[in-house]
């Protein structure tokens, strides 16, 4: 059960709820919410999701399956939204699911602020696998770096896939290994330890969503990882039992855009520009965390 507490009728409303560690849990509430805040006679209702679980669920590549993503997106319109804002779909063709407009943020800008303020040498981009290769062209455009990706079969719904081989040239350079999220670790640690197999000198990693669990953690701390650095689209309190991961928020940017669009004024260019303001606020790297000369 939800119930609001003060009168909304006539206002704008932004809701903020993740569908992240507890999916079924976090869903549910976020319909319940936006309908009592359209049965309390609101304006408008947009959903800020600032991670889309069950965007994985996005075909039909099975015979007798769901498509997970395409009903999250009906019910959420159905529910109320007028709107939605998310960060970093995991299929960025989830967004045709919704009648409704979508506002598609991207942490790759916030993350690579902070990237770029570690110094690394000379390093290169690594994708885990090619479904990421995409996302890591973006990421060594704005880095300026080189590209090299992970051969990797997956073999069912589970986290655990096969790395088979690193196509690029990895060795004596720092590695970047970019993914959109995790939750057990397994293919992070697996590219890591490849990569030092091929002469990675040290391996970091950039995830915008950071789903990892406690046994991810313990995973990771034992791993060649140095140091793992991710957005805070979700509330995770396992990430905080390590220094290997430090959180860069993005709620400045879903700040920004949500100003933008109670302003009704462009929020596309936050796609490909953040203001200074937003870049402005990522931390300086915590002196346990910056690379080593």
């Amino acid at each position: 059960m939800v119930r609001i507490l003060e009168n909304v009728r006539g206002e704008d409303v932004y809701l903020i709820q993740p569908i992240a560690l507890h999916p079924n849990d976090e869903f549910v509430e976020l319909l319940f919410w936006m309908d009592a805040f359209k049965r309390a006679s609101a304006e408008s209702v947009t959903a800020i999701v600032p991670f889309f679980g069950y965007a994985k669920g996005d075909k039909k590549d099975e015979p007798r399956v769901s498509i997970r993503a395409r009903l999250c997106a009906e019910c959420i319109e159905l529910a109320g939204a007028d709107r939605i804002v998310t960060m970093d779909l995991h299929s960025p063709q989830v967004q045709g699911f919704f009648r409704k407009p979508v506002d598609h943020l991207f942490a790759l800008p916030v993350l690579c602020e902070y990237i770029e303020k570690l110094k690394l040498p000379e390093f290169v981009v690594v994708s885990p696998d090619t479904g990421f290769t995409k996302g890591a062209h973006r990421y060594a455009r704005r880095l300026g770096a080189k590209v090299a990706i992970g051969d990797k079969v997956r073999k069912g719904h589970s986290e655990r896939a096969e790395l088979l081989s690193i196509v690029g040239e990895v060795a004596g350079k720092d590695a970047l290994v970019v993914d959109d999220f995790s939750i057990s670790g397994r293919t992070l640690v697996d590219t890591a330890r490849a990569l030092k197999e091929r002469g990675a000198r040290r391996v970091y990693a950039c995830l915008s969503h950071l789903l990892l669990t406690a046994d991810a953690v313990r995973r990771i701390e034992e791993s060649d990882i140095d140091l793992i650095v991710g957005s805070d689209t979700v509330e995770n309190s396992a990430i905080s039992a390590t220094r290997k991961i430090r959180t860069v928020s993005v709620a400045p940017l879903f700040a920004e855009a949500v100003m933008r669009v109670h302003a009704r004024t462009s929020v596309s260019i936050l796609f490909d520009q953040v203001p200074a303001r937003v870049l402005q606020q990522v931390p300086e790297p915590d002196a346990g965390n910056a690379a080593s000369p």
